[in-house]
Protein backbone atom coordinates (compact mmCIF):
# COMPACT_ATOMS: atom_id res chain seq x y z
CA UNK A 1 0.00 0.00 0.00
CA UNK A 2 1.37 3.42 -0.91
CA UNK A 3 2.19 5.93 1.79
CA UNK A 4 -0.46 8.54 2.59
CA UNK A 5 1.17 11.29 0.50
CA UNK A 6 1.32 9.04 -2.56
CA UNK A 7 -2.25 7.92 -1.94
CA UNK A 8 -3.37 11.56 -1.94
CA UNK A 9 -1.44 12.41 -5.09
CA UNK A 10 -2.82 9.40 -6.95
CA UNK A 11 -6.30 10.45 -5.85
CA UNK A 12 -5.56 14.00 -7.04
CA UNK A 13 -4.53 12.65 -10.46
CA UNK A 14 -7.80 10.71 -10.60
CA UNK A 15 -9.72 13.89 -9.78
CA UNK A 16 -7.92 15.83 -12.53
CA UNK A 17 -8.51 12.99 -15.00
CA UNK A 18 -12.20 12.92 -14.16
CA UNK A 19 -13.05 16.57 -13.47
CA UNK A 20 -10.21 18.60 -14.94
CA UNK A 21 -8.18 21.20 -13.12
CA UNK A 22 -11.25 23.11 -11.96
CA UNK A 23 -12.31 20.02 -10.03
CA UNK A 24 -8.99 19.75 -8.20
CA UNK A 25 -9.74 20.84 -4.64
CA UNK A 26 -8.53 19.58 -1.30
CA UNK A 27 -12.03 18.31 -0.54
CA UNK A 28 -12.29 16.46 -3.85
CA UNK A 29 -8.97 14.74 -3.20
CA UNK A 30 -10.02 13.78 0.33
CA UNK A 31 -13.21 12.27 -1.09
CA UNK A 32 -11.41 10.44 -3.91
CA UNK A 33 -8.88 9.03 -1.47
CA UNK A 34 -11.70 8.14 0.94
CA UNK A 35 -9.99 9.98 3.76
CA UNK A 36 -11.20 12.40 6.37
CA UNK A 37 -11.88 15.94 5.26
CA UNK A 38 -8.80 18.07 5.84
CA UNK A 39 -6.27 15.28 5.20
CA UNK A 40 -5.09 16.72 1.90
CA UNK A 41 -4.66 20.20 3.36
CA UNK A 42 -2.51 18.73 6.14
CA UNK A 43 -0.06 17.49 3.47
CA UNK A 44 -0.46 20.31 0.92
CA UNK A 45 -1.24 23.64 2.58
CA UNK A 46 -2.57 25.34 -0.54
CA UNK A 47 -3.67 24.51 -4.05
CA UNK A 48 -0.36 25.61 -5.57
CA UNK A 49 1.53 23.13 -3.38
CA UNK A 50 -0.95 20.41 -4.32
CA UNK A 51 -0.60 21.12 -8.05
CA UNK A 52 3.22 21.12 -7.84
CA UNK A 53 3.17 17.79 -6.00
CA UNK A 54 0.71 16.35 -8.55
CA UNK A 55 3.04 17.39 -11.38
CA UNK A 56 5.97 15.71 -9.62
CA UNK A 57 3.92 12.54 -9.14
CA UNK A 58 2.87 12.58 -12.80
CA UNK A 59 6.51 12.82 -13.88
CA UNK A 60 7.40 9.93 -11.55
CA UNK A 61 4.60 7.77 -12.97
CA UNK A 62 5.50 8.70 -16.55
CA UNK A 63 9.09 7.64 -15.92
CA UNK A 64 7.97 4.32 -14.50
CA UNK A 65 5.61 3.78 -17.43
CA UNK A 66 8.32 4.49 -20.00
CA UNK A 67 10.65 2.13 -18.19
CA UNK A 68 7.96 -0.58 -18.03
CA UNK A 69 7.18 -0.20 -21.73
CA UNK A 70 10.80 -0.13 -22.78
CA UNK A 71 12.93 -3.00 -23.98
CA UNK A 72 16.37 -4.13 -22.91
CA UNK A 73 17.93 -1.47 -25.10
CA UNK A 74 17.32 1.05 -27.82
CA UNK A 75 15.39 -0.09 -30.89
CA UNK A 76 17.56 -1.77 -33.53
CA UNK A 77 15.25 -1.07 -36.47
CA UNK A 78 12.54 1.36 -37.54
CA UNK A 79 10.10 -1.56 -37.34
CA UNK A 80 11.04 -2.18 -33.71
CA UNK A 81 10.73 1.52 -32.85
CA UNK A 82 7.32 1.68 -34.55
CA UNK A 83 6.15 -1.31 -32.52
CA UNK A 84 7.43 0.20 -29.27
CA UNK A 85 5.74 3.52 -29.92
CA UNK A 86 2.47 1.82 -30.88
CA UNK A 87 2.58 -0.26 -27.69
CA UNK A 88 3.27 2.85 -25.61
CA UNK A 89 0.34 4.72 -27.18
CA UNK A 90 -1.97 1.77 -26.55
CA UNK A 91 -0.84 1.62 -22.92
CA UNK A 92 -1.36 5.38 -22.51
CA UNK A 93 -4.84 5.17 -24.04
CA UNK A 94 -5.75 1.88 -22.35
CA UNK A 95 -4.78 0.91 -18.84
CA UNK A 96 -3.17 4.33 -18.29
CA UNK A 97 -5.94 6.42 -19.86
CA UNK A 98 -6.72 8.24 -16.62
CA UNK A 99 -3.08 9.25 -16.29
CA UNK A 100 -3.12 10.49 -19.89
CA UNK A 101 -6.31 12.49 -19.31
CA UNK A 102 -4.75 14.05 -16.23
CA UNK A 103 -1.59 14.88 -18.20
CA UNK A 104 -3.66 16.55 -20.91
CA UNK A 105 -5.64 18.59 -18.37
CA UNK A 106 -2.47 19.64 -16.57
CA UNK A 107 -0.74 20.55 -19.83
CA UNK A 108 -3.63 22.81 -20.84
CA UNK A 109 -3.67 24.51 -17.44
CA UNK A 110 0.10 24.62 -16.87
CA UNK A 111 1.88 24.11 -20.21
CA UNK A 112 5.21 25.20 -18.77
CA UNK A 113 5.03 22.44 -16.18
CA UNK A 114 5.01 19.62 -18.73
CA UNK A 115 7.56 21.13 -21.10
CA UNK A 116 10.57 19.39 -19.53
CA UNK A 117 8.98 15.96 -19.84
CA UNK A 118 8.03 16.63 -23.44
CA UNK A 119 11.58 17.67 -24.32
CA UNK A 120 12.97 14.56 -22.61
CA UNK A 121 10.66 12.43 -24.75
CA UNK A 122 11.62 14.26 -27.95
CA UNK A 123 15.31 14.04 -27.00
CA UNK A 124 15.04 10.29 -26.46
CA UNK A 125 13.29 9.89 -29.80
CA UNK A 126 15.95 12.01 -31.49
CA UNK A 127 18.72 9.83 -30.03
CA UNK A 128 16.96 6.66 -31.18
CA UNK A 129 16.40 8.06 -34.68
CA UNK A 130 20.00 9.26 -34.95
CA UNK A 131 21.24 5.80 -33.92
CA UNK A 132 18.99 4.28 -36.59
CA UNK A 133 20.47 6.60 -39.23
CA UNK A 134 17.26 8.54 -39.84
CA UNK A 135 17.90 11.84 -41.59
CA UNK A 136 16.79 15.05 -39.89
CA UNK A 137 16.31 13.17 -36.62
CA UNK A 138 15.42 16.28 -34.59
CA UNK A 139 12.53 17.32 -36.84
CA UNK A 140 11.27 13.76 -37.18
CA UNK A 141 11.39 13.25 -33.41
CA UNK A 142 9.17 16.32 -33.02
CA UNK A 143 6.85 14.95 -35.72
CA UNK A 144 6.59 11.62 -33.89
CA UNK A 145 5.83 13.34 -30.59
CA UNK A 146 3.17 15.48 -32.27
CA UNK A 147 1.66 12.43 -33.96
CA UNK A 148 1.61 10.56 -30.65
CA UNK A 149 -0.13 13.45 -28.90
CA UNK A 150 -2.75 13.55 -31.63
CA UNK A 151 -3.34 9.79 -31.57
CA UNK A 152 -3.74 9.84 -27.80
CA UNK A 153 -6.18 12.72 -27.93
CA UNK A 154 -8.27 10.94 -30.55
CA UNK A 155 -8.14 7.57 -28.78
CA UNK A 156 -9.44 9.25 -25.63
CA UNK A 157 -12.08 11.38 -27.34
CA UNK A 158 -13.46 10.90 -30.85
CA UNK A 159 -12.35 7.26 -31.17
CA UNK A 160 -12.87 6.21 -27.56
CA UNK A 161 -15.41 3.53 -28.50
CA UNK A 162 -13.31 2.00 -31.29
CA UNK A 163 -10.65 -0.56 -30.44
CA UNK A 164 -7.17 0.94 -30.98
CA UNK A 165 -5.19 -0.55 -33.84
CA UNK A 166 -1.52 -1.06 -32.97
CA UNK A 167 -0.68 -2.12 -36.52
CA UNK A 168 -2.16 1.09 -37.97
CA UNK A 169 -0.27 3.23 -35.47
CA UNK A 170 3.00 1.40 -36.21
CA UNK A 171 2.39 1.81 -39.96
CA UNK A 172 1.85 5.56 -39.52
CA UNK A 173 5.10 5.80 -37.55
CA UNK A 174 6.92 3.98 -40.34
CA UNK A 175 5.41 6.39 -42.90
CA UNK A 176 6.58 9.37 -40.85
CA UNK A 177 10.09 7.94 -40.88
CA UNK A 178 10.21 6.86 -44.52
CA UNK A 179 13.07 8.37 -46.50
Amino acid sequence: MPDRRTQLLDAALAVVADKGMKGLTHRAVDAAAQLAQGTTSNYFRNRAALVEAVLDRLEQLDGALLQDQGTAGPPRTIEELAGQLAALMLALAGENAALTRARLALSLDRPEAVTAGHFRLVGGLEQALTALGVSDAAARARDLADYGDGVLLHLLTVRRDAPPDAAAIAAAVRRLLAP
